[in-house]
């Protein structure tokens, strides 16, 4: 026991001082990685912009609060809305620095004045409109900037935030379209610009050229080495210049599909629920609900000819009350589904019918961003409602209540009216009243869009109308298949330890009947890879990872992926390998070209060269310049070489380089036809307004984020 003693007393000051350095060095370790904020660096930066740095807190929030509105409305966005999200966010930080850059170098600004009378003057925003408009449909802009300033007195503070932004995102829209009206405004075309055009454009050239085609020489025989490639990708720098990290990934994808004992699963569940729905004679939508149909409950009538299924004849054959099936709808989109149908009600309805109708909605659409926002309340909808019937009752005019009320914008231009509705096209209590009411009934309808005030018009044809409720299984993928699935994509991840073992254990595969796949230039914020689709997960472990490292199994939409890092190309000119698929193309051209060259040798006439490469002599007589001919094409340096003066009445000694071949021509003449253009004065409008709204479609932006210095560090933190 002394011994040991003496051992702690010794040596116990140094194990501590051991450990404590052991420590102090794994922080280090840690921090210098990036993977700690000890010493502050940039990771809590999302990125920086000419300098200007994207704080994470403040990122996020914008993030959040898009989020928010989506889940307000009752939207699922997944993962791949998440990620488009903060790409929006991200594109929008990336505007308002780039462009606020530029209105503060012309001056661009806008006053609270102008934001002001643009909120409350006679033409506000949409959305801004809609939150205050009275029952009668009219913008009240008194109501408006009282709301507005007791926001700004005694509004809680997220109120007071959400209006900030909200004017902010006005102030940089006015700003932007100020910025767009100075481009496009500022474009002219002089008058000696238009007449020289219309001098060209009238010119027409005859001529006459031997053509030998590329594909006269097998692309066999002609060799591109990376050196080749190298060399082209250095002289044109700008084109294949990478500005990021990407990498490369093979993969094998093994699907998670239901098994023939999922199937059997589904189809004894639907069996065990024909008895029920058989003697059913309650609530048959609460029904369907309560036992998880797939497919809801249509309380109409719809005809033989609009129902989409396959074995419909079958369906429609059964009597009232009679449940038919199971029997399995294929669903090609989708997961295939046992289902049971019984017809609750026929009835004779028309084929189509003629209608117009009034919309007094209670929610609306936003067309842009895809969200659903309350304009009415129901009870103020359903009196708005009431009141339109009296004055149809009364004898008012139907298109004058249509033009002033109502809020369907697809009928609004054709005074409501619908042609031709088909049975099951509208939602199922307009469709109930449309094909059941008398022709010149007009009646208000309840939907989950508001009140519909409906007259049928017209009808056509007639048929029996089924009404027809569906309890229907989706066959899918059990835990225990999941399981397997899982198990098997394990067992080869852990049996492919290396890019080499990963290749021999694909061969295994075959027989089963899964192969290698690829997926190419996969970048650090990427969320969706080309054959898999979306896994933000998988791409962050694709970067955790080294090449030739193989990743353990990641559960994507159709299964589990098993995934190789095959190449890791850093930021800089791309390799010959990367460039080979757009470069030797071009480069196996230039390389023909030399050889029909040489075969080519000196000029003297173009039947002698035709005699050299076997080839015959063609001409054509209507060379247009600005290229739109049937016979040459688009070849830029054939045609410019035909409208050159000096070459007029020659035959070139130089043989051309072209698109499709290489080309020997003799220039018979040029000459010019009367012009229909008009003059330069007459064509100057058109031209100018062509001009400007090219110049107001191009992406500025873009431009703008080429020439700006952007560090991206997003794939830190989503």
């Amino acid at each position: 026991m002394s011994v040991i003693q003496n051992i702690r007393d010794k040596y116990a000051r140094i194990a501590v001082i051991a450990i404590a350095l052991s420590l102090v060095g794994f922080i280090l370790m840690d921090a210098l990685s990036g993977r700690s904020n000890l010493f502050g660096g940039n990771s809590t930066v999302v990125g920086k912009i000419n300098g200007k740095e994207i704080e994470y807190l403040d990122f996020q929030r914008k993030v959040q609060a898009q989020e928010d509105q989506y889940k307000q409305q009752g939207m699922d966005m997944g993962e791949a809305g998440r990620q488009n999200m903060i790409e929006q966010v991200w594109n929008q930080e990336l505007m308002t620095v780039l462009m606020g850059d530029q209105y503060e170098k012309v001056g661009i600004a806008v006053s609270t004045k102008e934001i002001n009378d643009y909120l409350f003057g006679s033409n506000p925003p949409e959305q801004f409109r809609q939150g205050f408009t009275d029952s009668t449909g009219t913008f009240n802009s008194a109501l408006a900037q009282q709301r507005i300033n007791q926001i700004k007195k005694s509004g809680t503070a997220e109120d007071k935030a959400q209006l900030a932004q909200y004017v902010d995102a006005l102030r940089n829209q006015r700003q932007f379209e100020k910025y767009q009206s100075l481009l496009t405004n500022s474009v002219y075309i002089p008058k000696w610009l238009i007449e020289k055009q219309t001098a060209d454009n009238n010119l027409i050239s005859s001529v006459s050229y031997v053509t030998v085609p590329y594909f006269s020489i097998p692309d066999s025989v002609v060799k591109v080495t990376d050196e080749d490639i190298s060399r082209y990708v250095s002289a044109h720098r700008a084109q294949f210049e990478q500005k990021q990290e990407t990498r490369s990934i093979d993969y094998v994808l093994f699907p998670a599909t239901p098994s023939g004992a999922d199937s059997s699963a589904a189809l004894t569940a639907v069996s065990n629920l024909k008895p029920s729905l058989d003697t059913l004679t309650g609530d048959i939508a609460r029904f369907l609900e309560a036992n998880n149909s797939s497919l809801p409950y249509y309380d109409s009538y719809i005809s033989r000819n609009a129902m989409r299924q396959a074995n419909k004849d079958s369906i429609v054959a059964a009597p009232v009350g009679v449940t038919y099936g199971p029997y399995l709808d294929p669903a090609p989109n989708g997961n295939a589904t046992w289902v049971l149908s019984k017809i609750v009600d026929t009835r004779a309805i028309p084929d189509t019918v003629k209608l117009r109708h009034i919309l007094i909605a209670t929610t609306q659409r936003n067309q842009q961003t895809g969200q659903t926002v309350q304009v009415r309340d129901d009870s103020s909808a359903s009196k708005l409602a009431d009141s339109l019937m009296s004055v149809i009752a009364a004898g008012g005019s139907f298109d004058a209540l249509v033009t002033q009320f109502s809020d369907d914008p697809g009928s609004k231009d054709k005074a409501g009216v619908y042609e031709n509705v088909t049975p099951g096209q509208m939602v199922a209590p307009f469709n109930d009243y449309a094909f059941t009411a008398s022709i010149g009934a007009a009646g208000k309808v309840k939907t989950e869009f508001g009140y519909h005030i409906v007259e049928v018009l017209s009808t056509k044809g007639s048929s029996m109308g089924y009404k027809i409720a569906y309890l229907a299984r989706p066959i899918e993928v059990s835990n225990q298949t999941e399981n397997d699935v899982n198990n098997m994509a394990s067992q080869f991840a852990a049996d492919s330890r290396s890019l080499a073992s990963f290749e021999q254990n694909v061969e295994k595969l075959r027989p089963r009947g899964l192969f290698k796949m690829r997926a190419d230039n996969i970048r650090p914020i990427d969320f969706n890879i080309n054959g898999i689709g979306t896994s933000r997960t998988l791409v962050r472990n694709i970067y955790e990872a080294g090449k030739a490292d193989v990743l353990q199994p990641e559960r994507v939409a159709q299964g589990y992926v098993v995934a190789v890092v095959t190449d890791v190309t850093k930021p800089g000119l791309q390799s010959a390998a990367q460039a080979r698929s757009v470069v030797e193309p071009i480069l196996r051209n230039q390389k023909k070209a030399q050889q029909i060259r040489k075969q080519i040798g000196a000029i003297t006439t173009l039947e002698a060269v035709a005699g050299k490469v076997n080839q015959q002599v063609q001409t054509a007589d209507s060379v247009h310049f600005n290229g739109n001919n049937a016979t040459l094409g688009f070849e830029y340096k054939v045609i410019g070489a035909a409208f050159n003066p000096a070459n007029k009445g020659k035959v070139l000694n130089e043989a051309i380089e072209g698109q499709a071949g290489v080309y020997v021509l003799r220039v018979n003449n040029v000459s010019a036809i009367a012009s229909t253009a008009g003059t330069a004065d007459q064509q100057r409008p058109f031209l100018t307004q062509q001009a400007r709204q090219q110049a107001q479609g191009q992406n500025h932006l873009e431009a703008l984020k080429n020439a700006a210095t952007v560090k991206d560090y997003r794939a830190k933190f989503f």
